[in-house]
């Protein structure tokens, strides 16, 4: 993810921004974001959706500046990122609102490009489907297409239909609808977002990424890393006005050396250590993860047969420790035990493990097995109903990850 990103990102903005002053200073922005260094060099599907994201606007520059040529190469790779970036993450298509749009103009003066994007479209999405038909449902490849009609998975549909569940999205955490443009963007840009009133009004990438923001904000649940592929674009777009450049790139050096370390370090720093300290364990049976990222099962070590892990998301509390009651290892059983990893932020939690409380839950002990340090879980800020001071002070000094052994009396 590095390489594809250090190559293929600075390429396409190479290619997107002509002038070379310009080119310049968004490489510069680019590569000097903290959302370069740590999100974009792992293999979220952010990640390749925002390379994605990039390359489907170079392509689509390529095929509108050349009015002379059919560019078949340009047509098929198009619709290659399109589909690839479709079945990456349901979230590309808001991406390439703006563009699309664009396009059809460049693509009716050559009508030919039409029936070419759309052979090479529906070849690629039809491969899309075996391929997540063979894998999700264990076929032995190639497919009898016989059989697809009953074995076929739409992916980006069953996605779809997924989130716009708001049941589903619940489980994840929901948000208002201005939590991408108050509170995300802000995160991600920092000293940048003051400047984006000084982008040009014709900027495409500038409104490809409010476009696809705003699509995006009318979905309940709402993570910063979502608007991955809007982070270069608006950073290409913008204009830093002289007289306070100076002032202005010390807190931008300031802002993405703090926010590097936070996110590159401290952000679900826990969870890869606590899932080495689990393989570790012979004496649990289960795990429930609570307010975290989505545990990497791989890293049990082959113990995935002996390990169930439950992964509860952004579950509310009081259906946590209902969870909890019913699947909780006997107190004094010779069962093997469940776990509950959570962060040590979660106050939540206090009523139930703080010494000589037991919450609502009397029947429910908790005893804790490990704890590591070095974990911030911002996904778990809560401004609106605790105040912004209040906030910091609980998350980033009560940072960590705790593992509690949990029984139940039965």
């Amino acid at each position: 993810m590095f390489l594809l990103s250090f190559v293929l990102q600075d390429w396409a903005v190479h290619e997107l921004i002509p002038a070379s002053r310009d080119r310049r200073i968004a490489i510069t922005l680019i590569a000097s974001s903290y959302v370069t260094w740590t999100f974009q060099t792992h293999t979220f599907s952010n990640g390749v959706e925002t390379l994605v994201v990039l390359w489907c606007l170079v392509l689509i520059n390529r095929i509108r500046d050349d009015r002379d040529h059919v560019q078949i190469g340009a047509c098929i790779v198009l619709a290659f990122l399109g589909i690839l970036g479709l079945f990456n993450r349901i979230t590309f298509p808001a991406f390439m609102l703006v563009p699309s749009i664009q396009l059809i103009p460049h693509l009716l003066h050559k009508p030919q490009r039409i029936p070419i994007l759309s052979v090479a479209a529906i070849t690629f999405f039809c491969y899309a489907v075996l391929i997540d038909t063979a894998f999700h449902t264990q076929t032995q490849w190639p497919i009898n297409i016989r059989d697809l009609p009953d074995l076929a998975i739409f992916t980006p549909y069953n996605n779809l239909r997924y989130n716009l569940d708001t049941s589903n999205l619940a489980s994840h955490g929901l948000h208002p609808f201005y939590q991408h443009f108050l509170v995300n963007l802000p995160q991600l840009l920092g000293p940048a977002i003051i400047f984006l009133p000084f982008t040009s009004a014709t900027s495409s990438l500038f409104w490809t990424a409010i476009t696809g923001t705003a699509c995006l904000s009318a979905f309940q649940h709402q993570e910063a890393r979502f608007l991955l592929p809007a982070v270069p674009l608006l950073l290409a777009s913008l204009r830093i006005p002289k007289r306070v450049a100076r002032v202005w790139a010390t807190a931008w050096l300031i802002f993405n050396i703090l926010a590097g370390v936070i996110f590159g370090t401290y952000h679900q720093g826990g969870v890869v250590p606590m899932q080495t300290f689990l393989a570790s364990r012979h004496d649990v049976d289960q795990v429930f993860w609570w307010k975290t990222y989505s545990p990497p099962r791989w890293l049990l070590n082959g113990r995935n047969a002996d390990i169930t892990t439950f992964d509860l998301m952004g579950l509310a509390g009081k259906d946590m420790i209902a969870r909890l009651k019913n699947d909780a290892a006997c107190i004094g059983g010779t069962e093997n035990g469940t776990v509950l990893v959570a962060p040590a932020s979660a106050t939540f939690l206090d009523t139930y493990t703080a010494p000589g409380s037991a919450g609502e839950a009397p029947e429910l002990v908790f005893a804790e097995l490990w704890r590591h340090r070095q974990h911030i879980g911002l996904d778990d800020l809560d401004f609106g109903d605790d105040g912004v001071w209040p906030t910091f002070e609980r998350v980033v000094g009560r940072r960590g990850l705790v593992a509690w052994d949990v029984r139940r009396a039965c």
